[in-house]
């Protein structure tokens, strides 16, 4: 079957967001609705959003552009609402409430636009005992169950910087819930409705697999105990001579039986489902990584299915020779970053603008959204 031809502007051609700026996982769900293709205005407020980035480096904003509106002017909600009016997706991330208050609720929004999708962020959600209470990634993976299960038993849980909360257990549950209640809106009966993406939700929704593991016994609800979280001597990271780091998968039997023997302690360890013997298997494997460094254990496993690799740096990963095959990173305006992700044959999304300037776009969105002048 023949397929379309690239275009190079994304599947979401077409759809246009507004964007109440905000901080976190909100900015970077409309980025990745921007990478798609989508026209994202974000609606920038005079003095900007406090976090202290400047504009120009904040990669969250590509793809975007920016109107500047105070929303505690007379006219600010009029404004927002006109762009509203005119938009399929609005993604808003203040504590509930706020957004009511400042007379761009979903009320008023829906009632402007009733086909309108209200995207609410939050990282309590609108509702329950904490839903007023300030919080950040931290507290909400906490909560959730997820934090517990990350570092080694005899430490403090690790951070995974906010990358689990924040952006996989929030923003990315918030896209899916707009494309989602997006689809809905263009059907025939449809009509537009309001969105509740809490981190907590998402992030409690990420765990669903340990849950049922742990439900039929394959799980223990300590950290460093289990398959997955360290607890096993071949799924685990492992320094090496130069005090880099070594990453270790070999789950499956064929892959493990591999793994040893390149790593050249196979008959020197004790039998893998010898669990009463799983820290001198451990320490065996550690030993050896010690040995050599990790561009020489990279040159062992590359290219077989011991499911081992090296542990890159954010700054080494764009220069891998798959990512960079693949193109997983990109530079636009001399600037490295990650590539729009995922992939599609016909319509694939890019990097088209560098990061949306506080009210640069204000004339061009002004007319290309036919909003009145006021």
């Amino acid at each position: 079957m023949a397929h379309a031809a690239a275009t190079g502007i994304g599947p979401l051609a077409g759809v246009r967001v507004v964007e109440l700026a905000g901080i976190g996982p909100g900015p970077f769900a409309a980025m990745t609705l921007a990478d798609l293709g989508a026209d994202v205005v974000r609606v920038d407020r005079p003095g900007g959003t406090g976090l202290g980035i400047d504009p120009a480096a904040d990669l969250t904003n590509r793809n975007k552009r920016s109107v500047l509106i105070d929303l505690k002017s007379p006219d600010g909600a009029a404004r927002v609402l006109d762009l509203v009016e005119r938009a399929d997706l609005l993604i808003e991330g203040n504590r509930p409430g706020v957004a009511e208050r400042l007379g761009i609720g979903p009320e008023e929004c829906l009632a402007r636009n009733p086909r309108l999708v209200y995207g609410r962020m939050t990282g309590w959600g609108q509702d329950g005992p904490l839903a007023q209470s300030a919080g950040h990634d931290i507290g909400y993976i906490a909560l959730s169950g997820a934090l517990s299960m990350i570092g080694k038993a005899d430490e403090p849980p690790a951070l995974p910087a906010n990358v689990l909360g924040d952006y996989a257990g929030g923003a990315l549950y918030l896209v899916i819930g707009l494309l989602a209640a997006l689809q809905h809106a263009r059907t025939p009966d449809g009509a537009g409705q309001v969105v509740d993406a809490a981190v907590v939700d998402g992030t409690a929704h990420l765990t669903t697999m340990i849950h049922a593991m742990m439900s039929a016994g394959g799980w223990q609800d300590r950290r460093g105990g289990n398959l997955l979280d360290g607890g096993a001597p071949f799924y685990g990271s492992y320094e090496t001579a130069d005090g880099a780091y070594m990453a270790v998968g070999a789950l499956e039997t064929r892959f493990y039986d591999l793994f040893i023997e390149l790593l050249g302690i196979k008959d020197d360890v004790p039998a893998r489902k010898d669990f009463g013997r799983w820290d001198e298997l451990r320490a065996a494997v550690a030993a050896r990584f010690k040995e050599r460094t990790r561009a020489e254990w990279t040159a062992v496993f590359e290219g077989t299915d011991a499911c081992v690799t090296p542990v890159l740096t954010l700054r080494e990963a764009p220069a891998h020779p798959h990512l960079a095959t693949r193109a997983t990173f990109t530079e636009h305006a001399g600037v490295t970053q990650p590539a729009p992700a995922p992939r599609f044959s016909a319509t694939p999304g890019s990097v088209r603008r560098s990061p949306a300037l506080p009210g640069a776009d204000t004339a061009e969105v002004a007319r290309d959204w036919d909003l009145p002048t006021r």
